[in-house]
């Protein structure tokens, strides 16, 4: 097996801590028991190495052998084709994955990412285009109620689409987001409480809890 390296910045301001898009990432890899690594990129002063691959000048990446794979989303799917941990082997179970892991992003973050833009600013305005973003996301948010009230997974067992779509309305839950909506608070309070997602976690807020020390 190649080896697996994971990179994210070295260090980020308090705010975003334990939310930075490589704890995605980590939390599929424990989950699938792949072994791999963390290197750091500057936060400041990005190299060109960072553009070449990542040409957004984001985090995370992933390197498998000769593969390089930017986007947390690309990165997943990656992974869930390494483990049947994490994805199905039959070919509608494969399809039912892809298409949550899409629904995750296209879907719901779509909504919910900048909705959080707002609230990280602190911004309480009631502006049109406060207005439009709030309604945006109650609409997904309420089709995600009715999806998750079974109370179980996206596609009948854990899978890397949860990984995803619980870290999306992760995001939410921060801002209190999901108060009226029990059902995909519960969702987002199983998937945490694994113990892969923990892990991940905690190694994540230590990462840049380092940084300050050093």
């Amino acid at each position: 097996m190649s080896e697996i390296v994971l990179t994210t910045y070295d260090w980020v301001p308090e705010t975003p801590r334990g939310f930075v898009r490589d704890l995605r990432v980590r939390w599929a890899l424990e989950e699938a028991g792949l072994p791999y690594r963390v290197e750091s990129t500057p936060f400041k002063d990005r190299p060109p190495e960072h553009l070449a691959h990542q040409p957004f000048s984001q985090v995370p990446w992933l390197t498998d052998g000769d593969l390089s794979i930017f986007e947390s989303g690309a990165i997943l799917l990656h992974i869930g084709e390494l483990s049947d941990r994490l994805m199905p082997t039959d070919r509608r179970g494969r399809s039912d994955v892809k298409q949550w892991l899409f629904a995750a992003l296209a879907s719901v973050e779509a909504a919910s990412q900048p909705w959080s833009f707002f609230m990280f600013s602190g911004d309480t305005d009631e502006t049109p285009m406060r207005k439009f973003f709030d309604s945006f996301l109650e609409h997904r948010l309420k089709h995600m109620e009715m999806i998750l009230a079974g109370g179980g997974w996206l596609v009948g067992r854990f899978s890397v689409a949860d990984i995803l779509m619980s870290d999306v309305l992760r995001l939410v839950d921060r801002f209190d987001g999901l108060a009226r909506y029990p059902a995909c608070r519960a969702y987002v309070a199983r998937a945490t409480a694994r113990p892969a997602f923990v892990k991940a976690y905690d190694d994540q807020m230590a990462h840049f809890a380092a940084a300050d020390a050093a």
